[in-house]
């Protein structure tokens, strides 16, 4: 198995593992303070993603990116000497960001509460200030230890990044879960304060991140320091020409980092205001948290495999288009899209055929007919995320990162365009369709650019396409077959206990029959460069 292959793999697990706990703990979180939390939370991480962004100005990607290319040319020391200069960077920009959030807190919540003093009516500008205050702490820590995390990964090494991931996203877990309970259960405290507990949980769990990433390079200096003594090739680049080769290679991964967040972001500012303009009476806000919030959750989670994959690849295009092997380019970026399709696009079927299964087993029965509805909608632009965030990543890595900020760019110019008028005209479905829109056309602009750049040939890639969707075809047959069946003696739709049987049985027997056919034709052989390690054992054990 390649070495891209085994690294993305590695990330993959770890971000599928961080997403799946950040998705399963939603279940007491959203228990103890509802949709109305669940609404005030997502409004405090969309000013702090953004912010994040704009602190880390890219430099974790860059810096893989930038350690990549000189170890590939030999040279160690202009890594090690980029490496420290952008951590004491990072601690200036995330602490410089977080006094514009703290202070700047009140600012937001008037704008996005229009000056909501009444309960009442939902979140208040006190509410909201809380939990953006309580999140920003976060920013002091998180893109320093970001940056070593791109340092690893410049080495190639996958492993420091996994580990401390999933210790984040444990840590973090934990201290919202307690907290909120104490706050809610024990103290009979307000949901606004609970929430502000739960977004502080970001600076516990980064916390938890660092000690991981020190005990790494503790580790690993011995080594580190023995490549740097075997150095034979010097660039002869001073630390500020290498900074401003890094910047050049920042500015893009700061917009394609922020790119969820921008579509959200416009979500935000038009939702509620378009629902009141359709005539919508309801509480427009809880809808804005089921799908930004709760059911995101859920779709992006097909996407944990284009974040590992994304992560993995850049480093290694970057070392081969170095070095100008455009075979190997080629075969990499081959593999990479062969990964997704064959993974990403049967998940998001599933999704869509369970999808009221899904979110009533999460977060529910409760409006499960709207809810299941929205994610089935959803689902399938998980697919062009992840495919963004893979094909993104593959520009960055052959100096084409100035046209992924282009492309976003266009989507979201589309987004503000048309997001009011398509929620007018569907409803909530608007945004979701205002955001699958937006997507696809960024999509859409990167594989052109990607084929125009390296003269790649998707002829391999539409073909592994058409049998993914063949074979997702044949499994949501029996996907539903296995709903009516059950259907017949478990009233899943008002049992949530039934709702969890129904859901556990269509992902096994619906992703045990994908699986087997993708087996057998030899699918998922392709993807992975001809060895699927675990199936092919786990086929030799029943064959037994």
């Amino acid at each position: 198995m390649s070495k891209l292959v085994r690294g993305s793999l590695l990330l993959t697990a770890a971000t599928f593992l961080s997403k799946f706990l950040g998705l399963i703990y939603l279940i007491p979180f959203n228990a103890l303070v509802g949709t109305e939390g669940g609404a005030l939370y997502n409004i405090a991480y969309v000013p702090y993603n953004i912010m994040l962004s704009i602190a880390t100005v890219g430099i974790p990607l860059a810096m893989s990116k930038t350690i990549s290319k000189y170890n590939a040319l030999g040279d160690y020391a202009t890594g090690r000497r980029t490496f420290k200069h952008g951590t004491l960077l990072m601690f200036v920009t995330g602490f410089i960001s977080f006094l514009i959030l703290f202070l700047g807190a009140e600012l937001l919540a008037n704008i996005w509460t229009a000056g909501n003093t009444d309960p009442s009516k939902g979140p208040t500008i006190e509410d909201v200030v809380l939990v953006i205050r309580a999140v920003s702490f976060a920013l002091i820590i998180i893109p320093s230890m970001s940056i070593m995390r791109g340092f690893f990964q410049g080495h190639e090494s996958m492993g420091p990044s996994a580990l401390s991931t999933v210790t984040e996203q444990i840590v973090r877990i934990a201290f919202v879960l307690v907290s909120v309970f104490v706050v809610i259960v024990i103290l009979d405290g307000t949901i606004a304060t609970a929430v502000g507990f739960a977004t502080f949980g970001a600076f516990v769990g980064a916390v938890g991140s660092w000690v991981i990433l020190l005990w790494y390079w503790k580790k690993r200096k011995p080594h580190l320091d023995k490549l740097l003594e075997r150095q034979r090739y010097d660039s002869e680049r001073s630390t500020k020409d290498i900074f401003k080769e890094m910047f050049s290679y920042a500015g893009p991964f700061i917009i394609v980092g922020l790119a969820t967040s921008l579509y959200q972001l416009v979500d935000l500012f038009t939702f509620q205001r378009a629902m009141l303009a359709a005539g919508y009476e309801g509480d427009s806000l809880s809808l804005l948290g089921a799908i930004n919030t709760y059911a995101h959750k859920i779709v992006i989670i097909p996407g944990t495999l284009a974040t590992g994959l994304s992560l993995a690849i850049l480093p290694a295009l970057t070392r081969t288009y170095a070095q100008k092997n455009i075979e190997e380019t080629h075969q990499q970026i081959n593999q990479a899209l062969q990964i997704v399709i064959v993974l990403v696009i049967p998940a998001v079927i599933g999704i869509v055929c369970l999808a009221d299964v899904f979110y009533a087993s999460l977060y529910g029965l409760k409006d499960i007919e709207i809810t299941g509805e929205l994610l089935a909608w959803y689902a399938p632009v998980g697919l062009f995320f992840a495919l963004f965030t893979v094909s993104a990543s593959m520009l960055q890595g052959i100096n084409q990162q100035n046209f992924t900020v282009l492309s976003l760019m266009a989507g979201l110019l589309v987004k503000i365009l048309l997001n009011s008028v398509l929620i007018q005209w569907f409803g909530a479905k608007g945004l979701i369709i205002g955001t699958g829109i937006a997507v696809v056309i960024a999509v859409s602009s990167n594989l052109f650019r990607l084929k125009k750049s390296v003269d790649f040939s998707f002829r391999k890639i539409r073909r592994r396409t058409l049998l993914t969707l063949i074979f997702g075809a044949i499994m949501a047959v029996v996907i539903f077959i296995v709903k009516g069946l059950l259907g017949l003696f478990i009233p899943y739709e008002t049992s949530h206990f039934g709702s969890i049987v129904v859901l556990l049985a269509g992902v096994f027997i619906g992703g045990g029959v994908y699986l087997w056919l993708a087996y057998v034709s030899t699918l998922l052989h392709h993807a992975f460069d001809g060895e699927v390690p675990i199936v092919d054992k786990l086929i030799r054990k029943l064959r037994r």
